[in-house]
């Protein structure tokens, strides 16, 4: 076990590594000038040449690249151009919110999911099984703004359950949970209805019949447990798509997660929280995975860690 987790530690930090590279050539070749941004556009090209000096980026890219792993491997994620406030900061100002509400959209996608996957398995072929299935492919396609408009027009302004918008309760919780849980759980729905028709055609699932067991006891404590395993792989890849790929959601509910502090940045050409913000993303993904293996021999013992 222990080689194991320093072997995906290792691996990890070399994906760690790709990503950095890969994120700051791509923002090395952005047109988009971040010095044009601090300086505004009434600054003189003797201004705009003195910011560049000072935040080093008249340098070659090696050289800036260099320097920003160097700063990285002491734990400096670098300092914000135009909020001039480390980005270490200003992520953890806004990573208790985002974990929340992380948290709570993938109880939400579960429920909702395995819930219907289930359902569709033991109703294969029959029109509610079609209605299901045809249900997953509209949410899963679905675009955040529409989900997340409709749930606040409903709810919010029609019904007036819960606040149209802001961060604090949970009330304030409620509708962006809810939003991210209705569109992942799609995915949940299919991959569990599919991981439920293999298991329900399976040998000890025919035992446990044969020994009389009763359906829900055959359903909850044999085929669900031993079904829900490809989940637990997709929760790992949540994990890191809740921590940057919310900006949407938050946006419209005004929830203060460091997906809307990324969509700020990208508007703003602020760099070094872009890249921040990308690499704790790769982390969370990073971690995510690692958990869900070391998990999954817990729940089926028949898996091996090598």
């Amino acid at each position: 076990m222990l080689a194991y987790i320093l072997r995906r530690l290792v691996m990890s930090a070399l994906i760690l590594l790709g990503v950095s590279f890969i994120t700051f050539v791509l923002l090395y070749v952005l047109p988009a000038d971040p010095v044009r941004q601090i300086a505004g556009r009434s600054a003189t090209p003797e201004t705009v040449e003195s910011i560049r000096r000072q935040l080093g980026l008249d340098q070659p890219f090696i050289v800036q690249y260099g320097r920003y792993l160097w700063n990285l491997l002491q734990g400096d994620l670098g300092r914000s151009y135009l909020q001039k406030t480390e980005v270490a900061v200003l992520i953890s100002a806004r990573l208790p919110a985002t974990l929340l509400l992380m948290l709570a959209a993938i109880v939400c996608e579960l429920v909702i999911g395995l819930t219907l996957g289930v359902i569709a398995a033991l109703y294969r072929g029959r029109a509610l099984d079609n209605v299901l299935m045809l249900s997953s492919f509209v949410t899963v396609s679905a675009p955040q703004f529409v989900v997340a408009l409709l749930l606040l027009y409903v709810f919010a302004v029609q019904l007036g359950w819960f606040p149209i918008g802001g961060y604090g309760t949970f009330a304030h919780l409620v509708l962006p949970a809810l939003t991210l849980g209705i569109l992942g759980s799609g995915w949940y729905a299919r991959i569990m209805r599919s991981s439920m028709l293999d298991v329900l055609r399976a040998d000890f699932i025919r035992t446990a019949r044969a020994k009389g067991l009763g359906r829900g006891r055959i359903i909850l404590g044999h085929a669900v447990p031993n079904a829900i395993l490809p989940v637990i792989a997709m929760i790992g890849i949540d994990i890191g798509i809740f921590m940057s790929g919310i900006v949407v959601v938050e946006s419209v509910f005004g929830w203060p997660g460091i997906g809307q502090l990324a969509w700020q940045a990208i508007q703003r050409v602020d760099i070094p929280i872009i890249m921040g913000v990308t690499l704790v993303s790769a982390f969370a993904i990073v971690i995510g995975n690692l958990i869900a293996d070391l998990i999954s021999p817990l729940i089926d013992p028949r898996i091996k860690l090598r």
